[in-house]
Protein backbone atom coordinates (compact mmCIF):
# COMPACT_ATOMS: atom_id res chain seq x y z
CA UNK A 1 0.00 0.00 0.00
CA UNK A 2 0.81 3.90 -0.69
CA UNK A 3 0.11 6.42 2.08
CA UNK A 4 -0.13 9.82 0.03
CA UNK A 5 -0.34 13.34 2.23
CA UNK A 6 -3.17 15.26 0.85
CA UNK A 7 -2.69 16.86 -2.85
CA UNK A 8 -2.73 20.82 -2.32
CA UNK A 9 -4.89 21.52 -5.42
CA UNK A 10 -5.69 19.69 -8.85
CA UNK A 11 -2.33 20.25 -10.05
CA UNK A 12 -0.11 18.42 -7.69
CA UNK A 13 -2.86 15.70 -7.48
CA UNK A 14 -2.99 15.51 -11.66
CA UNK A 15 1.18 15.29 -11.66
CA UNK A 16 1.04 12.60 -8.64
CA UNK A 17 -1.55 10.58 -10.43
CA UNK A 18 -0.06 10.64 -13.77
CA UNK A 19 3.15 8.79 -12.09
CA UNK A 20 1.11 6.60 -10.47
CA UNK A 21 -1.06 5.49 -13.86
CA UNK A 22 2.36 5.63 -15.79
CA UNK A 23 4.16 3.46 -13.04
CA UNK A 24 0.56 0.82 -12.84
CA UNK A 25 -0.26 1.78 -9.79
CA UNK A 26 -4.46 -0.01 -9.61
CA UNK A 27 -6.37 2.22 -7.04
CA UNK A 28 -6.84 -0.21 -4.22
CA UNK A 29 -3.41 -0.12 -3.54
CA UNK A 30 -3.14 3.83 -2.88
CA UNK A 31 -3.95 5.25 0.21
CA UNK A 32 -4.85 9.33 -0.39
CA UNK A 33 -5.18 11.41 2.54
CA UNK A 34 -2.87 10.04 4.95
CA UNK A 35 0.48 9.58 5.90
CA UNK A 36 1.45 6.44 7.86
CA UNK A 37 2.55 5.62 11.08
CA UNK A 38 5.89 4.72 12.49
CA UNK A 39 5.59 1.01 12.20
CA UNK A 40 2.93 0.67 9.50
CA UNK A 41 3.89 -1.03 6.30
CA UNK A 42 2.95 2.14 4.17
CA UNK A 43 4.95 3.85 1.24
CA UNK A 44 4.68 7.34 2.70
CA UNK A 45 5.56 9.18 -1.14
CA UNK A 46 4.78 7.80 -4.21
CA UNK A 47 7.43 5.85 -5.98
CA UNK A 48 7.12 7.24 -9.27
CA UNK A 49 8.75 6.35 -12.81
CA UNK A 50 11.58 7.91 -14.20
CA UNK A 51 9.58 8.73 -17.48
CA UNK A 52 5.88 9.49 -17.11
CA UNK A 53 3.42 8.33 -20.51
CA UNK A 54 1.49 10.26 -21.94
CA UNK A 55 -2.05 9.78 -21.26
CA UNK A 56 -5.02 10.63 -23.01
CA UNK A 57 -8.53 11.42 -21.06
CA UNK A 58 -11.66 12.63 -22.74
CA UNK A 59 -11.50 16.52 -22.15
CA UNK A 60 -14.50 16.89 -20.10
CA UNK A 61 -12.95 14.79 -17.30
CA UNK A 62 -10.62 17.23 -16.80
CA UNK A 63 -13.12 19.54 -16.30
CA UNK A 64 -14.92 17.73 -14.12
CA UNK A 65 -11.75 16.51 -11.72
CA UNK A 66 -10.39 20.85 -12.03
CA UNK A 67 -13.71 21.69 -10.39
CA UNK A 68 -14.15 18.29 -7.86
CA UNK A 69 -10.75 19.16 -6.73
CA UNK A 70 -12.51 21.90 -4.88
CA UNK A 71 -14.12 20.10 -2.38
CA UNK A 72 -13.85 20.14 1.22
CA UNK A 73 -14.18 16.43 1.91
CA UNK A 74 -10.72 15.19 1.07
CA UNK A 75 -12.59 12.18 -0.81
CA UNK A 76 -12.18 13.35 -4.40
CA UNK A 77 -8.30 12.33 -4.88
CA UNK A 78 -9.36 8.75 -4.80
CA UNK A 79 -12.25 8.93 -6.60
CA UNK A 80 -10.91 10.76 -9.13
CA UNK A 81 -7.67 8.77 -9.71
CA UNK A 82 -10.21 5.71 -9.26
CA UNK A 83 -11.94 6.98 -12.55
CA UNK A 84 -9.04 8.16 -14.30
CA UNK A 85 -7.69 4.36 -13.76
CA UNK A 86 -10.91 3.36 -15.18
CA UNK A 87 -10.93 6.04 -18.54
CA UNK A 88 -7.83 4.34 -19.09
CA UNK A 89 -8.15 0.52 -18.39
CA UNK A 90 -10.93 -0.27 -21.06
CA UNK A 91 -13.97 2.20 -19.96
CA UNK A 92 -13.34 4.97 -22.23
CA UNK A 93 -17.18 6.10 -21.79
CA UNK A 94 -17.24 6.18 -18.10
CA UNK A 95 -18.07 9.89 -17.71
CA UNK A 96 -21.61 8.86 -20.12
CA UNK A 97 -22.81 6.54 -17.59
CA UNK A 98 -24.64 8.50 -15.02
CA UNK A 99 -26.06 5.15 -12.87
CA UNK A 100 -22.88 4.32 -11.93
CA UNK A 101 -21.71 4.92 -8.49
CA UNK A 102 -18.40 6.67 -8.76
CA UNK A 103 -20.01 8.93 -11.71
CA UNK A 104 -22.90 9.90 -9.83
CA UNK A 105 -20.22 10.81 -6.42
CA UNK A 106 -18.10 13.22 -8.56
CA UNK A 107 -21.11 14.88 -10.36
CA UNK A 108 -22.80 15.67 -7.15
CA UNK A 109 -19.90 16.90 -6.06
CA UNK A 110 -19.65 19.71 -9.42
CA UNK A 111 -23.13 20.43 -8.17
CA UNK A 112 -22.30 21.46 -4.87
CA UNK A 113 -19.26 23.71 -5.97
CA UNK A 114 -21.13 25.43 -8.70
CA UNK A 115 -23.91 25.96 -6.10
CA UNK A 116 -21.09 27.15 -3.95
CA UNK A 117 -19.93 29.51 -6.65
CA UNK A 118 -23.13 30.80 -7.27
CA UNK A 119 -23.98 32.65 -3.76
CA UNK A 120 -20.44 33.47 -3.76
CA UNK A 121 -21.00 35.49 -6.84
CA UNK A 122 -24.60 36.82 -5.16
CA UNK A 123 -23.05 37.41 -1.39
CA UNK A 124 -19.67 38.78 -1.91
CA UNK A 125 -20.39 42.47 -0.70
CA UNK A 126 -17.05 44.80 -1.34
CA UNK A 127 -16.50 47.58 1.72
CA UNK A 128 -14.76 50.45 0.89
CA UNK A 129 -11.01 51.02 2.10
CA UNK A 130 -9.50 53.88 0.59
CA UNK A 131 -8.44 55.13 -2.58
CA UNK A 132 -4.68 54.94 -4.33
CA UNK A 133 -3.10 58.04 -4.17
CA UNK A 134 -1.46 58.08 -7.75
CA UNK A 135 -4.33 56.05 -9.45
CA UNK A 136 -7.08 57.48 -7.88
CA UNK A 137 -8.12 54.11 -8.26
CA UNK A 138 -10.92 53.11 -5.39
CA UNK A 139 -10.25 49.95 -3.35
CA UNK A 140 -12.52 47.29 -1.82
CA UNK A 141 -12.28 44.23 0.54
CA UNK A 142 -14.44 41.74 0.88
CA UNK A 143 -14.97 38.61 3.59
CA UNK A 144 -16.48 35.74 2.55
CA UNK A 145 -17.26 32.14 4.32
CA UNK A 146 -17.37 29.45 1.28
CA UNK A 147 -18.41 25.97 1.57
CA UNK A 148 -15.86 24.42 -0.64
CA UNK A 149 -12.30 25.64 -1.90
CA UNK A 150 -13.37 28.01 -4.81
CA UNK A 151 -11.73 30.97 -4.38
CA UNK A 152 -9.52 30.30 -8.02
CA UNK A 153 -12.34 29.13 -9.84
CA UNK A 154 -14.13 32.11 -9.07
CA UNK A 155 -10.91 34.62 -10.05
CA UNK A 156 -11.74 35.12 -13.54
CA UNK A 157 -15.48 36.18 -12.23
CA UNK A 158 -14.62 38.73 -10.34
CA UNK A 159 -11.66 40.20 -12.25
CA UNK A 160 -14.13 40.80 -15.63
CA UNK A 161 -17.09 42.35 -13.24
CA UNK A 162 -15.00 44.53 -10.88
CA UNK A 163 -11.93 45.68 -13.61
CA UNK A 164 -11.97 49.08 -12.79
CA UNK A 165 -11.60 49.25 -9.20
CA UNK A 166 -8.90 47.72 -6.99
CA UNK A 167 -10.17 44.73 -4.29
CA UNK A 168 -9.46 41.82 -1.73
CA UNK A 169 -11.38 39.04 -1.73
CA UNK A 170 -10.93 37.52 2.01
CA UNK A 171 -11.50 33.71 3.08
CA UNK A 172 -10.42 31.08 5.70
CA UNK A 173 -8.39 28.88 2.93
CA UNK A 174 -6.75 31.70 0.55
CA UNK A 175 -7.45 35.73 -0.61
CA UNK A 176 -7.71 37.10 -3.78
CA UNK A 177 -6.58 39.75 -4.82
CA UNK A 178 -7.01 42.56 -7.99
CA UNK A 179 -4.45 45.51 -8.64
CA UNK A 180 -5.75 46.67 -11.81
CA UNK A 181 -3.22 44.38 -13.74
CA UNK A 182 -3.15 41.06 -12.45
CA UNK A 183 -4.60 38.78 -10.13
CA UNK A 184 -2.73 36.96 -7.06
CA UNK A 185 -3.10 35.03 -4.21
CA UNK A 186 -2.51 34.95 -0.60
CA UNK A 187 -3.06 32.81 2.69
CA UNK A 188 -6.43 32.51 4.27
CA UNK A 189 -6.88 34.64 6.99
CA UNK A 190 -9.22 35.31 10.55
CA UNK A 191 -12.82 37.23 9.84
CA UNK A 192 -10.81 40.00 12.20
CA UNK A 193 -8.56 40.84 9.53
CA UNK A 194 -11.68 42.05 7.50
CA UNK A 195 -13.22 45.66 7.80
CA UNK A 196 -16.34 46.84 9.06
CA UNK A 197 -19.15 48.49 7.07
CA UNK A 198 -18.36 51.93 5.04
CA UNK A 199 -19.96 54.99 4.30
CA UNK A 200 -21.47 53.32 1.35
CA UNK A 201 -23.52 50.68 3.21
CA UNK A 202 -26.13 52.84 4.57
CA UNK A 203 -27.19 53.89 0.57
CA UNK A 204 -27.12 50.17 -0.02
CA UNK A 205 -29.64 49.80 3.03
CA UNK A 206 -31.61 52.66 2.15
CA UNK A 207 -32.06 51.29 -1.61
CA UNK A 208 -33.00 47.68 -0.19
CA UNK A 209 -35.54 48.75 2.00
CA UNK A 210 -36.95 50.87 -0.70
CA UNK A 211 -37.24 47.55 -3.21
CA UNK A 212 -38.56 44.85 -1.14
CA UNK A 213 -41.59 43.85 -2.35
CA UNK A 214 -43.72 42.66 1.01
CA UNK A 215 -46.27 41.27 -1.51
CA UNK A 216 -43.77 38.95 -3.12
CA UNK A 217 -41.68 37.54 -0.55
CA UNK A 218 -42.14 33.79 0.40
CA UNK A 219 -39.80 33.35 3.31
CA UNK A 220 -38.85 29.44 2.99
CA UNK A 221 -37.74 30.52 -1.14
CA UNK A 222 -35.69 33.60 0.59
CA UNK A 223 -33.91 30.97 2.99
CA UNK A 224 -33.38 28.92 0.44
CA UNK A 225 -32.01 31.03 -1.95
CA UNK A 226 -30.25 32.91 0.80
CA UNK A 227 -29.10 30.91 3.90
CA UNK A 228 -28.55 32.41 7.18
CA UNK A 229 -25.04 31.24 7.32
CA UNK A 230 -24.43 34.51 4.63
CA UNK A 231 -26.38 36.94 6.39
CA UNK A 232 -23.75 38.22 9.12
CA UNK A 233 -22.10 39.20 5.94
CA UNK A 234 -24.70 40.79 3.87
CA UNK A 235 -25.00 44.57 5.06
CA UNK A 236 -28.77 44.42 3.95
CA UNK A 237 -29.34 41.23 6.09
CA UNK A 238 -30.33 43.09 9.60
CA UNK A 239 -33.29 44.68 7.97
CA UNK A 240 -34.83 41.58 6.69
CA UNK A 241 -36.47 39.88 9.39
CA UNK A 242 -37.75 43.71 10.28
CA UNK A 243 -39.01 43.72 6.56
CA UNK A 244 -40.82 40.05 6.77
CA UNK A 245 -42.45 41.11 10.04
CA UNK A 246 -43.84 44.48 8.42
CA UNK A 247 -44.72 42.33 5.20
CA UNK A 248 -48.34 42.01 6.22
CA UNK A 249 -49.15 45.09 7.24
CA UNK A 250 -47.51 46.62 4.61
CA UNK A 251 -49.51 43.86 2.17
CA UNK A 252 -53.15 45.02 3.65
CA UNK A 253 -51.92 48.44 3.30
CA UNK A 254 -51.38 47.84 -0.66
CA UNK A 255 -54.89 46.29 -1.15
CA UNK A 256 -56.63 48.91 0.58
CA UNK A 257 -55.07 51.77 -1.32
CA UNK A 258 -57.14 53.75 -3.30
CA UNK A 259 -55.92 53.47 -6.62
CA UNK A 260 -53.80 56.37 -8.56
CA UNK A 261 -55.09 58.41 -11.02
CA UNK A 262 -54.42 57.35 -14.53
CA UNK A 263 -51.38 59.56 -16.34
CA UNK A 264 -52.24 61.73 -19.28
CA UNK A 265 -50.02 60.37 -21.96
CA UNK A 266 -47.02 62.91 -22.65
CA UNK A 267 -46.84 64.30 -25.93
CA UNK A 268 -44.67 62.49 -28.42
CA UNK A 269 -44.96 63.56 -32.13
CA UNK A 270 -43.88 60.33 -33.47
CA UNK A 271 -46.54 58.61 -31.76
CA UNK A 272 -49.33 61.41 -32.73
CA UNK A 273 -47.75 60.56 -36.39
CA UNK A 274 -48.41 56.61 -35.99
CA UNK A 275 -51.82 57.70 -35.15
CA UNK A 276 -52.97 59.14 -38.36
CA UNK A 277 -51.15 56.17 -40.11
Amino acid sequence: MRSIPPPANFEEWRAIARGLLSGGVPPQEILWNRVADEGLLFETEPVLPAKVTPISVPKAFVEIAGTAACHRSGEQWALLYSLLWRLTHGERYLLSMASDPQVHRVQSMVKQISRDCHKMHAFVRFRKVGEDPESGREQFVSWFEPDHRIVRLNASFFRKRFTNMDWSILTPDECLHWDGMKIHFTLGVDQSEAPDLDAVEELWKSYYKSIFNAARVKVSAMQSEMPKKYWKNLPEAELIEGLINESGGRVEEMMTRAPSPEKAAPVNDYLERLKKL
